[in-house]
């Protein structure tokens, strides 16, 4: 078993320690200097935050190959229809390739959230929406270019969950601490004996 912490990161709040620029960090919030976040999450983004002491179970949460599903909560400019939505399902052309089939619904405006400052700017003519939205992909800034690119700009974007490890309970700017199982030992593959070391045996 190793020690992880999951941090609900507010809004403005950089996914690292240390700035140069002295703007806000990890660091004033979470004084256990000896964890270190797998994978980042955008300043301009809210929720979910894993750190990890183990080098391994970073890996695991944070390398693509692994297909870790990632849950977000984004609202959107506009009411994205049915062929918005299945879009996104199919997989959105970007710069960078097709994304990976996404798992996307409307939701209401979650119960527990927070009051983000600053607030989001609003356009009084526009209405403004809610989605579910779960990727398997890291691609920077992934989840806002989808979105864009089926004509709904995000406005906010929040992570909920990681795998199985969620916001619930945590208040946002909190951090609580929990036991996670260590990856799994890679299995290499014993070379094939040729037929007459077979035989041998």
């Amino acid at each position: 078993m190793s020690r992880i912490i999951l941090f609900n990161k507010p809004f403005d709040v950089l996914c690292q320690f240390t700035d140069a620029e002295g703007r806000s960090t990890l660091a004033d919030f979470i004084s256990k200097k000896t964890f270190y976040p797998a994978g980042r999450l955008d300043r301009d983004s809210e929720g979910l935050v894993v750190l990890s002491e183990r080098g391994e179970l970073q890996h695991q949460i944070a390398h693509p190959k692994n297909k870790m599903a990632k849950r977000y909560w984004v609202q959107v400019e506009g009411e994205p229809d049915e062929q918005a939505l299945q879009q996104l399902r199919d997989g959105v052309a970007l710069k960078d390739g097709v994304t990976r089939p996404a798992e996307v619904r409307r939701i209401d405006e979650p119960a527990e959230l927070w009051q983000r400052e600053p607030p989001i700017r609003v356009r009084k003519s526009i209405a403004d929406s809610w989605l579910e939205l779960t990727i398997r992909e890291g691609r920077n800034r992934q989840v806002r270019r989808m979105t864009a690119a089926v004509g709904h700009p995000t406005l906010r974007l929040i992570r909920y969950a990681i795998g199985l490890w969620t916001l619930d309970g945590l208040a946002n700017g909190e951090w609580r601490r929990e036991e996670a199982e260590l990856p799994a030992p890679v299995q290499r593959k014993q070379p094939r004996r040729s037929l007459a070391a077979r035989k041998r045996r």
